[in-house]
């Protein structure tokens, strides 16, 4: 299996810690999905800063190709936060950087890169709607994450995506299961092969228009000892393609009820085992004087 995740990457600096973490969607599913037992890599592009740095060397020591990338001049996308009894709470961002101003665009060579993985994976942080309909009925399947902001869920925003989206998650631990199947189902009517939605502890549901399968959340025993949510949603999306790929998910290969109910439970795991890693894969480092000085 080879995954690839195409887009964004950024620094998440948990100011309670003091720490920098390595992320962004795309980084964490090509990492998560290589924790897994895929081969995997990142394509994407990097800031010349010293935080670009930080990224590329975090996201290779997860054994995670990066060849491809390139680094342009200027800052990286940078994302501030907190946690809270567990629950990780948003403060800003910087807007994502250069990564997200000038993001990659798909020439010949790349898309004959691309052409050599199972599954690439892409989001709306990513600024990469522009290169979907090359993907779209290439050799790589295409899963696109739609986040969880209503601006993400127009018709035209989702008309814009689903035709070349083999497989679109969807955040909806704040809708109930009415609304969420609904959403999942116009998803697929604007041309998604495959919807998933995510609704945290209510578990998850997806539907391909006509099998439509729901399973549980995999709970933690005891909330305290959650370190973080940070990274719980790309770990299921990654433990879910992981065991559809396994189980023979490919260009002209629907899964079947049956596989799609094992990929719910697989990134169920995934989700699960999340909870207990500090940011979304570890490797923390001191956040800078400059920015130790301002956090307070």
């Amino acid at each position: 299996m080879r995954v690839l995740g195409f887009g964004d990457n950024i620094v998440d600096r948990f100011l309670d810690r003091g720490l920098d973490y390595p992320g962004g969607n795309c980084v964490n599913v090509a990492v998560f999905a290589r924790r897994l037992g895929a081969d995997a890599a990142y394509l994407g592009v990097f800031g010349d800063d010293d935080a670009g740095d930080f990224l590329a060397a975090s996201i290779a020591a997860e054994g995670v190709d990066v060849s491809r990338s390139v680094v342009r001049a200027g800052e990286s996308g940078v994302s501030t936060l907190r946690v809270e009894r567990g629950e990780r709470t948003f403060l800003g961002w910087n807007g994502g950087g250069v990564t997200v101003r000038t993001p990659l665009e798909l020439d010949d060579p790349l898309l004959q890169y691309v052409a050599g993985f199972d599954l690439v994976h892409s989001s709306v942080y990513s600024r990469s709607e522009p290169e979907l309909p090359k993907l779209a009925g290439g050799p790589a399947l295409v899963s696109f994450d739609l986040s969880s902001e209503d601006e993400f869920r127009t018709p035209a925003y989702l008309d814009r995506v689903c035709p070349s989206a083999d497989l679109v998650l969807l955040s909806c631990s704040h809708l109930d299961e009415s609304a969420t199947r609904a959403l999942l189902a116009e998803a697929v009517a604007r041309g998604a092969s495959v919807a998933l939605a995510t609704r945290g502890t209510d578990g998850a549901v997806v539907t391909d228009g006509t099998v439509t399968v729901s399973a549980g959340a995999h709970l933690v025993d005891d909330p305290s000892t959650i370190v973080d949510t940070m990274g719980c949603g790309d770990a299921f999306l990654a433990g879910f393609v992981v065991s559809l790929l396994g189980a023979g998910w490919s260009r002209g290969v629907a899964p079947s009820r049956e596989q799609l109910a094992s990929a719910l439970e697989a990134g169920a795991d995934a989700a699960h085992a999340q909870c207990f890693v500090e940011g979304a894969f570890g490797r923390a480092r001191p956040a800078g004087e400059a920015v130790a000085a301002s956090m307070w």
